[in-house]
């Protein structure tokens, strides 16, 4: 749309003069200031179609003016710019009902995209308003740390996501921060008041997911001496993190697809469905679609949980980010207790070169070792290359696992899993048979599958009477393919 007259607010000369310039040049009309006083005269007489305003200005913070343009003028669109650039900015200027949040420095051709869509595109339903709240004090108090490009973009996304109960799916390395975007995703969204449940599909025995995930009732199976809930039960209201998605067996995802298409689910042994009312956020190191290509991951599920992809970046496509990460590691180890510590330039130089295999992860375990074992108050790029030395060497590569493990090895192997995972919360009792149930289900199944669906050769191979492989059917709910008995 041409010929519309934009508002600009920017402390800074130069900007005023460089969007000034680039959007006069695409027709427009263009009046910028340097504070929030004039630009909310301008707003309040009527003037402008569209406003772009800075966060600092001298005389007001425009995140606090969004406010009340919005609820002058509903249909006004705001875009707000910031050097401020963190998520907490991100999320308060779509709570407060900007069109668009744009990182400083900005790509100009981005921007002039954006008023473009401001200018042209239709209103929808007015966006609700939030009052003024006070800043965010400092940046180690914030859920993600990161000014780096990639950052912002996941910023941007996690904002426009916030008010929604859309699943997400999020994709990055080992340590790169997913249960964080997780949790900020929960405790900055719609579902805040609820509980934020996280079950990692990689820690627990394949024979317990289902169990873990939609719990059992009592009697479901010799042991069950009481109803014990699921994951999914204790989410209900809130969001549950499904991490390490692309571990989980055949089995459970198909019972997960039925959750996702139907909104309900039924417990182990129970036939009374329940509503699931929770949000799904999952996420995976590994490359789904490889999977499905190897005939290991539904690919109608993965485009149930795929429906917003969030792309963690590992750290050395973020390095600009290094410096602010430590320096948070640092504080955070100061209010555990250990000695306070900085950085000089030479260290900060060398962090940005390390590939940082470990992501983050890695990082906060370096920061943590510097804050304990060094007495200088300032760490240098001396104790940096040490460090790293030894840290990068190669480890002694663990055994590969035995392709032909016997059963009893496999299952030894998944149950030392599962204690270790609930060293802290072991059932109270009946874990002997709910495991031998758990082995029960994929066992019959997979011999279904080996006999094409036919129940006489799957009972034979079995060691089963054919009735009491029908029972054990019907009581397991599984699946036999259609047209085979």
């Amino acid at each position: 749309m041409t010929g519309s007259t934009i508002l600009v607010a920017d402390d800074d000369r130069s900007i005023r003069t460089v969007l000034g310039q680039a959007l006069g040049r695409l027709g427009h009309d263009v009046r910028s200031t340097g504070n929030a006083a004039t630009l909310w005269r301008w707003v309040s007489d009527g003037e402008g179609d569209l406003v772009i305003t800075d966060v600092i200005m001298p005389d007001e913070n425009g995140l606090e003016l969004v406010p009340r343009m919005k609820r002058l003028r509903p249909d006004l669109r705001v875009i707000v710019m910031s050097a401020h650039n963190t998520l907490m900015t991100a999320v308060k200027a779509t709570e407060r009902g900007a069109f668009e949040y744009l990182p400083k420095p900005f790509d100009l051709r981005e921007l002039v995209s954006v008023v473009e869509r401001a200018l042209t595109t239709p209103n929808a339903a007015p966006h609700p308003v939030l009052d003024e709240s006070p800043e965010v004090a400092e940046e180690e108090t914030l859920p993600l740390i990161g000014r780096s490009p990639a950052m912002q973009e996941i910023y941007r996304v996690m904002a426009r996501l916030m008010g929604t109960d859309l699943t997400v799916m999020i994709n990055g390395e080992s340590g790169t921060g997913k249960e964080l975007v997780a949790r900020a995703l929960h405790d900055y969204g719609k579902r805040a008041g609820g509980p934020f449940v996280a079950i990692n599909m990689a820690a627990i025995p394949r024979e317990l997911i289902e169990s873990e995930l939609f719990g059992h009732e009592k009697g479901a199976f010799t042991g069950a001496t009481a109803r014990a809930s699921g994951r999914f039960e204790q989410a209900q209201g809130g969001t549950l993190f499904l991490d390490e998605i692309g571990d989980m067996p055949m089995d459970a995802q198909t019972r997960l697809l039925r959750v996702l298409q139907e909104g309900e689910y039924t417990s182990v042994g129970g036939r009374t469905a329940i509503k699931a009312d929770v949000r799904i956020v999952a996420a995976t190191h590994r490359d789904l679609r490889q999977l499905i290509r190897q005939g290991l991951f539904r690919e109608d599920l993965f485009y149930r949980l795929n429906v917003v992809p969030i792309r963690i970046p590992p750290l050395r496509e973020r390095s600009e980010d290094i410096l602010a990460l430590a320096r948070h590691f640092f504080a955070q180890g100061k209010r555990e207790g250990l000695p306070a510590k900085a950085l000089d330039n030479a260290a900060v130089e060398r962090l940005k070169s390390h590939r940082w295999p470990g992501n983050v992860r890695e990082l906060e375990n370096l920061v943590r070792r510097l804050s304990a074992l060094y007495a200088q108050e300032v760490i240098g790029a001396d104790v940096i290359d040490m460090e790293l030395a030894e840290s990068t060497t190669p480890p002694v590569p663990a055994p590969e696992e035995p392709r032909n493990e016997g059963l009893g090895a496999a299952v030894e192997r998944h149950l030392k899993d599962y204690f270790a995972a609930h060293k802290d919360g072991l059932p109270a009792s009946g874990l002997y048979d709910r495991v031998l149930h758990e082995i029960e289900r994929p066992l019959i199944s997979l011999s279904l599958s080996a006999t094409r669906g036919n129940q006489i050769k799957a009972a034979q191979l079995l060691g089963l009477n054919r009735n009491t492989l029908r029972k054990k059917i019907r009581e397991l709910d599984i699946q036999v393919l259609r047209g085979l008995k």
